[in-house]
Formats: C-alpha cells, sequence, structure tokens
C-alpha cells in the first residue's frame, strides 16, 4: 500500500520491524501505524470488552484503536510511535503489562523561562512564533509532528532568542503559565508570560451502525497517510462527510490511484460536487446506515443501495483542541456546531483551528496579530508585515449529524470502551442529565484517546435523547495529562536510589568507619547502633545503654527537624501553635513543646530555645521536620497573616552532638571555658561559646535519656572536626557512641513517648498523661477539640508501661493486648497494643509501653499478648520505670 512518490518519509532509509511476531519494513519518518498500512495490515488487536475485530482509526493522539506495547512501555498509540529499527511490539486489547525495564532507561527533567510559548508547530503556530521572536522576544515553539530542523523562527536583530521543542506534546496547563511538554525521554516544565495555543483541531467521527469496523477511519487521517507517509489505507473507498473538508480526502485517494464515492449528508455545495464528478468521483446524498465485512469493511449501506468499499473515511466535523484552553480555567461557547474558545482563564490566547479558525490564511493572519501583540505586551513592540496568502483548503463548514438512525446496541459512541449508544440511553434512563455523570456510568472518554473522537459526539447524543443542544449541556472536565504520559517520565531521575532521597550528616563517615549499622529515619542513614566484632545488637545496645547510664555517651543528632521562627510576633505564634508558652521564655533558655493538629490529637515536638527577643530556634522530630514547616506556613499564611513571623528551615546547616551520662559534664568541660557547674549552666538553659578548635557552639544542656546532657550544636561543615574533638575528650572516660536504638531504649525507660511511634494520630496529650504540658489560660491550636467530650471518655486509650511476667520475654512492638480471662476465639475484644519494647540494661529485664484502653485506672492488672505460638503475660504498670524521681538529670 506504499506509494512510490510522495510522503515525508526518508525511502533511503529502510527499517526493519516485528509486530505480534511478523516482520515488516517501514522507512525513516514513519510511525508505526503507518508502515503497518503500507504493509497492508490495518486490524490492530480485538475490542477490550467486547472482543470486535478493530483496525487503525486515525493518524495522532485521538487513536482509540491501535494500542500497542513496546518493550516495557504500555499502552502506546501506535500512531505515535515513531519507526526505529528493531522495534519489536505487540498489539493490545486496549491494556497493556507493566515491564520491568532492564536498559533503566534514563528520563529527565529540564526548565526554562521564555517571553512566549506557542504550542503547535502548523502554519497557524509558526506564524505566532515568527511574529512574536521579529522584535527580540524571547519564544519557545513545542510542535507535535513537525521536525525542529525544518522550523526556523528567524535570528531577531534585537537578540531575542528562540527555541524549538519537536516532536513534543505539551499535556498539562497549570496556574501562572507553567506548563508541562513531554518530549521523548524528557520532561520539560516551561513557565511563560504570555502563551499562545495554536493547538489545531480533532475530526470528529459519526454514530452509525457498526461504525467499529476495520478500514473505517477519520477522512483526515486518511489524508494525512496519503501525503506524509506516502501509503493508501484502501484501494476503494467511501468518503461519508458533514462538511466540506472530507472532498479533499477523496480529491487525495483518486490522485493516489484509488477509487472514491463522496457521501453527503447535506446537499452538496455545487462547487465541491463539480471538482469531485471532473475527478470521477460520485457525489450522493444521504446517511451511511449500516457496514459489512468480516475482519476488513467491504460495503456501506445507505437509506437505498450498497457499495463495494475496503476503507469508509468519516467526517463529522472539527472540533478545536481545546485542551490546554480549558486546562488554564478558560470558558468555551457553543456556536451550534462546536465548542470554542470564549473567555481565557489567564495569559493566553488561542488561534487557527483551535480557535474556530478553519480558513488558513484567515488563521495565519489572526496568528501573526497574536503574536505581535503578545511581544509588545512584554515589552517587544514589533512590524511585521502582513502575512502572504497561501493555498488554501475548504473551511470545515458543517451541519452537526451525531447519530445516524440504528441498532443502538451496534452504534459504537467510544471504540476506546465498547460504549455504545445503548450505554448511553441506559444512562440517561437511569436519570443522569450531567455530561460528567454519564462520564462515569459509562467509562466513554477515559481510554488512550481522552474522549477526543467520542466526547463531543456523546454530548450530541445525549442532547438527541433530552431534546437540548450540546451547549446546554456543556463539557467534561478537561484535565492533565491531555494525552498519555508514561509515569517513567513524570518521574524522570526520581527512581530507584533516587525515588527516596538518602540524607547523611556531616559525620556519616565517621559512623562508617567505626563500623556503625544503619536505619532509615525521615529519609536519613541515623547509626542505629555500633557492633564490637562478636556482638549482636542485643549485646551492642545493653553494652551502649549502660555506658549512657554509668559513663558517658555520645549520639550524632544532626538529623532532628530544626526551624528559625524570626519576626516580632514569633512568640506569639508560637503560643498559638504549641499546647504550652513561648511567648514569655527568656532569652536563653529552652522550653519541650507540644503540637496538635485542630482535631487536638499529637501531631510533633521538640525542644525550642529562645535566641533573642525576635528570634526562636525550633527543633522537631526526624521524620516531622517538613510537615512542621508546612504546618507552620499553613497557619500563618491563611489564619494569621497579620503576624509579622517568618520560617528558615536550618536542619542541614547545624550538628548537633548529644553528649548524655554521669561524666558529660566532665567531657563538655574539656572541650570549651565555660563553667559548667549545674549553677552556672542549669538544666534547659544554653550558651554560646567557642570551643578549643576554635568552632563557635550553642550548647544546650538538654535530656532525651533523663541523664545529665548536653546538646552541642555547631556548623554543619565544622560537624565531623566537633564529633572527633568530642570523641576525643571523652577517651579518658571510655565515652561510647550510640545509637537511636539506644537512645529509644533509654527514653523509653524515662516513659518519654515518641511521636509516631508511641502515638498514632489519635492520641491527645491527655492520652500521654501530659496534661500538665495544656495550658488552661492561652488558646491553641487543637484546644476547642481537647474540650470535646470524646476526650474525656474513660474507655480512651492511655500510655502505660508493661512488664512481662517472664522478665526474659521481650513483647513484639505492635502486639495486641487481651484481659486475661479473654476467650482466645476471634472475634478477641483487644484492650490495646505494645507502642515500645525493649531490653533494658538498667532494668536488667524487659519492659515495654502500650497504649490501653482505660489504662491509668488498671495499673497492677495483668494483660496478656496472644501471638500465636505463645502467650505472654505481661502487668500494666506506670510509663516511668527508671528514676522517677528525676535525681539524675543535674548530676
Amino acid at each position: 500500500m506504499r506509494l512510490d512518490t510522495g510522503g515525508a518519509i526518508d525511502r533511503t532509509q529502510e527499517l526493519n520491524f516485528t509486530v505480534d511476531g511478523v516482520s515488516y519494513t517501514g522507512y525513516q519518518g514513519d510511525t508505526v501505524a503507518s508502515a503497518l498500512l503500507a504493509n497492508g495490515v490495518i486490524q490492530v488487536g480485538p475490542s477490550l470488552y467486547k472482543g470486535r475485530p478493530r483496525g487503525i482509526f486515525s493518524a495522532g493522539v485521538e487513536e482509540p484503536n491501535a494500542l500497542i506495547q513496546v518493550g516495557p512501555d504500555p499502552s502506546l498509540q501506535a500512531t505515535t510511535v515513531p519507526l526505529t529499527e528493531g522495534l519489536t511490539a505487540r498489539t493490545l486489547s486496549g491494556v497493556g503489562r507493566l515491564i520491568p525495564d532492564p536498559d533503566e532507561p534514563r528520563y529527565d527533567k529540564r526548565y526554562t523561562h521564555t517571553d512566549i510559548l506557542v504550542v503547535g508547530g502548523g502554519p497557524a503556530g509558526q506564524a505566532a512564533a515568527k511574529a512574536a521572536a521579529a522584535g527580540g522576544a524571547r519564544v519557545v515553539l513545542v510542535s507535535v509532528s513537525v521536525p525542529s530542523s525544518t522550523l526556523d523562527l528567524g535570528g531577531p536583530e534585537a537578540g531575542g532568542t528562540s527555541t524549538v521543542i519537536a516532536p513534543a506534546t505539551a499535556f498539562g496547563y497549570y496556574d501562572s503559565n507553567y506548563i508541562l511538554v513531554a518530549q521523548g525521554q524528557t520532561l520539560w516544565h516551561i513557565r511563560a508570560r504570555q502563551v499562545i495555543l495554536a493547538t489545531g483541531a480533532h475530526e470528529q467521527p459519526i454514530i452509525f451502525e457498526n461504525n467499529d469496523r476495520p478500514g473505517i477511519m477519520l477522512a483526515g487521517a486518511v489524508r494525512e497517510y496519503i501525503e506524509k507517509y506516502a501509503v493508501l489505507p484502501g484501494r476503494k473507498a467511501v468518503v461519508f462527510t458533514t462538511n466540506d473538508s472530507a472532498y479533499e480526502t477523496a480529491f487525495a485517494l483518486v490522485e493516489a490511484g484509488a477509487e472514491a464515492t463522496v457521501i453527503d449528508t447535506r446537499t452538496p455545495p455545487e462547487d465541491l460536487a463539480a471538482q469531485a464528478r471532473s475527478r470521477g468521483i460520485e457525489v450522493l446524498t444521504g446517511l451511511v446506515r449500516t457496514t459489512e465485512g468480516t475482519g476488513r469493511i467491504t460495503s456501506v449501506s445507505t437509506e437505498d443501495r450498497t457499495i463495494e468499499c475496503d476503507l469508509l473515511a468519516v467526517s463529522g466535523g472539527w472540533q478545536p483542541s481545546v485542551h490546554l484552553f480549558s486546562q488554564s480555567r478558560g470558558t468555551l461557547r457553543w456556536t451550534g456546531e462546536r465548542f470554542v474558545p470564549h473567555a481565557p482563564g489567564q495569559a493566553n490566547r488561542v488561534v487557527g483551528a483551535a480557535n474556530g479558525t478553519f480558513d488558513i490564511n484567515a488563521a495565519i493572519t489572526e496568528a501573526t496579530a497574536a503574536g505581535i501583540e503578545l511581544a509588545a505586551a512584554v515589552g517587544y513592540p514589533v512590524s511585521v508585515p502582513p502575512p502572504s496568502r497561501v493555498d488554501t483548503r475548504m473551511a470545515a463548514k458543517a451541519k452537526p449529524v451525531w447519530l445516524v438512525p440504528g441498532d443502538p446496541q451496534l452504534q459504537f459512541v467510544d471504540l476506546a470502551r465498547d460504549a455504545t449508544v445503548a450505554d448511553i440511553q441506559r444512562a440517561v434512563g437511569a436519570g443522569m442529565r450531567s455530561p460528567e455523570h454519564v462520564k462515569r456510568y459509562t467509562t466513554i472518554g477515559t481510554g488512550a484517546d481522552q474522549g477526543r473522537t467520542s466526547n463531543i459526539a456523546t454530548l450530541g447524543v445525549i442532547a438527541t435523547l433530552l431534546d437540548v443542544t450540546p451547549g446546554d449541556l456543556g463539557t467534561t472536565t478537561f484535565r492533565a495529562p491531555s494525552v498519555p504520559v508514561s509515569f517513567a517520565l513524570m518521574a524522570g531521575r526520581d527512581r530507584g536510589d533516587l525515588l527516596d532521597p538518602i540524607r547523611t550528616t556531616p559525620i556519616h563517615s565517621w559512623h562508617v568507619a567505626a563500623g556503625a549499622e544503619f536505619e532509615n529515619v525521615g529519609q536519613w542513614k541515623r547509626p542505629w547502633f555500633y557492633p564490637k566484632p562478636g556482638e549482636d545488637m542485643e549485646s551492642a545496645v545493653l553494652r551502649e545503654c549502660n555506658a549512657a547510664r554509668t559513663g558517658v555517651g555520645m549520639q550524632d543528632a544532626s538529623t532532628l527537624g530544626k526551624i528559625e521562627v524570626v519576626g516580632p510576633d514569633a512568640g506569639e505564634f508560637l503560643n498559638r501553635m504549641y499546647t504550652n508558652a513561648f511567648k514569655k521564655l527568656p532569652v536563653g533558655s529552652c522550653r519541650y513543646g507540644l503540637m496538635c493538629k485542630a482535631d487536638g490529637m499529637v501531631f510533633d515536638d521538640g525542644v525550642t530555645m529562645r535566641l533573642a527577643e525576635d528570634r526562636y530556634y525550633v527543633t522537631t522530630t526526624t521524620g516531622g521536620a517538613a510537615n512542621v514547616l508546612d504546618w507552620f506556613e499553613e497557619w500563618s499564611q491563611t489564619e494569621w497573616p497579620e503576624l509579622d513571623v517568618k520560617f528558615t528551615s536550618v536542619t542541614e546547616q547545624w550538628s548537633t552532638i548529644a553528649v548524655a551520662g554521669p561524666l558529660s559534664r566532665a567531657v563538655i568541660a574539656r572541650i570549651c571555658d565555660l563553667d559548667v557547674s549545674n549553677e552556672a549552666f542549669p538544666f534547659m538553659t544554653f550558651r554560646n561559646t567557642t570551643l578549643h578548635n576554635g568552632v563557635s557552639a550553642r550548647i544546650a544542656r538538654i535530656s532525651f535519656s533523663g541523664e545529665l546532657a548536653y546538646e552541642v550544636n555547631v556548623a554543619g561543615w565544622y560537624g565531623l572536626s566537633t564529633w572527633e574533638a568530642i570523641h576525643e575528650a571523652g577517651a579518658e572516660f571510655g565515652i561510647t557512641p550510640y545509637g537511636t536504638e539506644t537512645m529509644h531504649v533509654l527514653r523509653a525507660e524515662k516513659g518519654f513517648p515518641i511521636v509516631g511511634q508511641d502515638t498514632d494520630g489519635t492520641v491527645t496529650p491527655h492520652d500521654l498523661g501530659m496534661s500538665w504540658i495544656v495550658s488552661k489560660q492561652k488558646d491553641f491550636v487543637g484546644k476547642r477539640s481537647l474540650r470535646r467530650p470524646d476526650t474525656a471518655r474513660t474507655d480512651r486509650k492511655h500510655l502505660v508501661g508493661l512488664l512481662p511476667v517472664d522478665p526474659t520475654e521481650l513483647l513484639p512492638e505492635g502486639a495486641q493486648m487481651v484481659t486475661s480471662d479473654a476467650v482466645l476465639t476471634p472475634p478477641v475484644p483487644m484492650e490495646g497494643h505494645v507502642t515500645s519494647s525493649y531490653r533494658s540494661a538498667a532494668l536488667d529485664r524487659t519492659f515495654a509501653l502500650a497504649l490501653i484502653r482505660n489504662g491509668r485506672n488498671r495499673i497492677g492488672e495483668t494483660l496478656l499478648a496472644p501471638l500465636g505460638d505463645r502467650v505472654i503475660a505481661a502487668t500494666v504498670t506506670e510509663p516511668v520505670f527508671y528514676d522517677k524521681e528525676g535525681a539524675r538529670r543535674d548530676g
């Protein structure tokens, strides 16, 4: 079916490819669809639900049938996949399968700004881009099918730059003229001051009985295959049309050597009919009622005759491609024939066929004027000569015909979803009136073509059934992506190891050299424990705990979230965010704080230092840093914009080293000249100093272990050298590095909860036994919710301790607890669950924290943890197991 001459293909570059195990040849410049047609293959995979034979229907992104899988990429439209040497594909019935890509193709992202973005590389788009570039404006032109090598926007003397991105597809239009463009394996993020949309129009089908057979194609696609790819899709064709444009297809068919008959739903325009007859084309008035054929169309039937054919080219008129315009919040209006752009929602202009202007000379004039006007709007006035007139195709004058009478079960509205007129009738009969509801009832418009060949037809059918116009109904919502885009493209480099970035502290290399095992905490690699030769995790943690309780230990706490809160109203802001007070916190002091969500449930916690009257240094949990910053910004911007306060994340700017244990004071005294006595340096205060290694430091007396402890804060780039200095200073005292597991044991022995481990989004401060931190005088986020009767229920879960009856038994975290008399036959009423569980060197036994229903009133009760292979009995206790008086805090 390949023509001997013509087309834009490169006949000197023959390409071999395989589809469904059969080998074929094509040329450089083909798509898979055009190459298949050239080899006489029009039939593709059967329909998704009914298994009916289907064929190539279009030549672009509007293709509903010809879906293929190429390697790991599923559900590609054969009409948009460029042919390459050795390509192997298989046709699909609606869906493909995600396959891991052994070659790991590198998808990437690019970012650019421009004065004017032109979307569309046709005559109107090129005219707009050239006019805008002529005065020096920066112009980016995105073209779907025109190779960049064939586009020349000219070189403006004023110094503007022009960029052509082709072949590429703009698929998402977001706020502030932010456009996403897919170009091969590159995702462009483009921000433009002005946008010109020259996205063209999509030809519409006509709905009639058996309108889905292979060999039925859009008329414009038939013409494109002939003129662009030198492929003749059929030898004996019928052209069924509601408008003038399809006559050009009939002429092209005859010029390519085929026979053609035109069936016009209107009284054929006399000039076009005369041109057709002069070419030997019979012109009829009427309707195609049905078709015949097995595997491929063999004939069409009108009201009074049957015409043999192997190709039916259909044109039900043209619908402007308004997807991007609508995504930009632009509104549409119904002209009686089609929906066209009405009022823009952003700084953009629609030109050419996308604006309903189908005469090419008028479109070029319109586009040139838009380019000149928008270039002037961004500061580049220019005078461009009027565009010269070119030979034009007939304007698409259409008389809408949505539906030809026939069997609604065999009238296919959406080929991709096997949806018929009968499906729409059922939806309307069920009470659906909105196109949005009908879409969801029938799934029409959710296939690969995103409704380009079905949405308008569906509106026409609904309008016919309800006796209204499509304009009365309106369209469904246009959402991105407007064309199918792979998840891999949108992910870009964010895959594999880069999917979740690995964050390390400045001290990480030391931990690695010391043999630390690591755990992932909020993207951070945190030292978990430091095993010595022959030690397992349990032995290492017990050793580290013993060092912190009896001597001195050190921990890299640099991963804690850190936010500077600055401004005259910083104190007032924090007062409103935390359950306790911060506005009157003295400069130089620290305070532990707890935050709730608006529902009164615990959100995050941490220690805050007041650096100056208008500056606070807030710490958060490691995993909660980003959420807390976002929470601060949300309340500042939406609820309290009158407060003068700013937030800066400084998590990575500071290294924090915790030094804990009875001998920690001696170690700190060796690294600086501070008076570290309890009287001069009391608990929950901080001091600014210079360490003996010349590094400026902020040292705070803060303890998450219950022992005498300090936190040394230095600029991140001094983190490693300061860690090494502290380690050297503590060598005489046997200083021991400890990891997160030891930190958890130490804090749990003291009953300190971890937000996110001992809480789960349903826990209030009162449930944690922390009513002391909830202010009764001031207002704060969540306070009103904490007054609800629900938060005072006696059956709420409380944080309590658990001591296994057998002190060697370790309760698994997450284990459900039941009463001692519970019948262990499902369903079993659960009393709560274990949140934290450890072996303790200080207690010389196992212990746990748990959320237990009415737990504080059940101290002394024995509960059971059924574990399948055994049952562990545990006694409910207070959550503080070690140094209940807090005597060890001050050394």
